[in-house]
């Protein structure tokens, strides 16, 4: 027990000689570890007279409060030097100018479709909208598309309950906006000219590079006495070579079937230049409103007709800016939305 005097003094001097948390956790156990010089003492009190053994127990212990309580001060002192150095390395400079906040933008897919819109109102045509959420007749049963059509699988989409669904193309807004139309002019007899367009998100089971779950369309409708194939021809030619700037933009017409045109035609472009340089590119669809579709919304199929087309403003986003992966647009990566404003 004569040493215990001793060995307190050797924990204090090994303590303040070190300057690391896990080396000093080492040199604790030098001292009250289960070999520690304290707890050697500490087993040796059972071979005692009983006497003896509550005063030297005593003394152990508190030579072990002390040696406890230096290690406890070091530890504190280790923790206040790192967090010194630790607030030093991360200091702040209050003289220096304060940081910006960060400037949003618009979308790319919104930048085009504001475009759209421009150049068609420059051309009389304005903007239509409508629930994404329809009923059967005005996504399907008034666009010559009954239930039992089989182009209907084409429009695989997201049902909600009730029977409705989320819509699979813009065409609904072209069928309300008939049906108010001819509402709005029912006292009149002759029905004015209808010339809309109407942009919105639409929802189909597909996902790839070209494809997303959810896409935008535009579509067009122009309905009136005298329109003709030659009128839609000229209008959407006319926007494609304005949307892409250039008048060396060679735009050709396929035909095709759409259940709510007749006849129909799928538009193509080829560039010029750059890297799509000749080649044809699918870009819309359009074609004639079909005669049963004008019934559906109470417009005499006989006197009046009318055109529409349906583009995909993700598509024309894609060869505007020279994106080949639909999927960047929708992924929310700001490295890559920054670039376009």
């Amino acid at each position: 027990m004569d040493n215990l005097e001793q060995i307190l003094q050797e924990a204090q001097a090994a303590f303040a000689a070190t300057d690391n948390a896990a080396e000093l956790e080492q040199v604790k156990a030098r001292y009250l570890g289960k070999s520690g010089a304290l707890t050697e003492l500490l087993k040796g009190l059972g071979k005692m007279a009983p006497e003896e053994r509550r005063e030297a127990g005593a003394r152990i212990n508190q030579v072990k409060e002390q040696v406890e309580q230096a290690l406890q001060a070091r530890r504190d002192a280790i923790q206040q030097k790192e967090l010194e150095k630790q607030l030093a390395q991360e200091s702040l400079d209050v003289t220096l100018p304060g940081r910006g906040h960060g400037q949003g933008g618009l979308h790319p897919v919104t930048l085009t479709l504001e475009r759209i819109e421009r150049l068609f109102a420059s051309i009389g045509f304005s903007v239509a909208e409508g629930p994404e959420i329809e009923d059967d007749f005005h996504n399907f049963t008034a666009l010559n598309t009954p239930e039992d059509h089989p182009a209907r699988s084409m429009h695989d989409t997201f049902y909600v309950e009730g029977g409705d669904l989320l819509r699979t193309h813009t065409s609904p807004v072209q069928v309300r906006t008939m049906l108010a139309h001819v509402a709005k002019h029912a006292h009149l007899e002759r029905l004015p000219e209808l010339k809309v367009i109407a942009p919105g998100r639409v929802y189909r089971v597909d996902s790839d590079a070209t494809h997303s779950p959810m896409f935008h369309q535009v579509e067009g409708l122009w309905v009136g006495e005298d329109v003709s194939f030659a009128d839609l021809k000229g209008v959407v030619s006319d926007f494609l070579r304005g949307f892409f700037e250039t008048g060396d933009l060679q735009v050709r017409f396929r035909p095709s079937f759409f259940p709510f045109t007749e006849p129909s035609a799928e538009i193509d472009v080829a560039f010029m230049s750059g890297a799509n340089r000749g080649k044809w590119l699918e870009v819309a669809g359009c074609g004639m409103v079909h005669p049963n579709v004008l019934r559906h919304v109470n417009i005499d199929p006989t006197r009046y007709q009318g055109f529409a087309f349906g583009m995909g403003p993700d598509r024309l986003t894609m060869l505007r800016y020279g994106v080949n992966d639909l999927r960047l647009f929708f992924e929310g990566d700001l490295a890559f939305l920054k670039q376009f404003n």
